[in-house]
């Protein structure tokens, strides 16, 4: 997917931050869980997510979608990676 239909989705779908990040070379961030649904674009290079006992490498051109509270670690590739992220937040109820 490009970056300018990526972000068409993530409008069209509620995502009103968008964020442009990069992963240091094999930089792990341990299991955590975010308060927002999270939509990500890689850019550049690849990041592993594993969640609930699977893992999955992204690579540059790929998506990926997370629900907020989805425990999972993050690893970036050999070559690190830089990702677009979207973050919709839960209205308070």
């Amino acid at each position: 997917m490009d970056r300018m239909a990526f972000e068409t989705e993530l409008r069209d779908q509620g995502y009103a931050e968008l964020v442009d990040r990069r992963m240091a070379a094999n930089a792990v961030n341990p299991e955590h869980a975010h308060e927002f649904d999270a939509r990500l674009l890689v850019l550049e290079g690849a990041m592993t997510i594993t969640s609930a006992g699977e893992e999955r490498t992204y690579r540059a051109g790929e998506t990926f979608a997370m629900t907020a509270g989805c425990r999972h670690t993050e690893r970036g590739g050999a070559e690190g990676a830089r990702y677009l992220a979207g973050r919709r937040h839960q209205a308070a109820g």
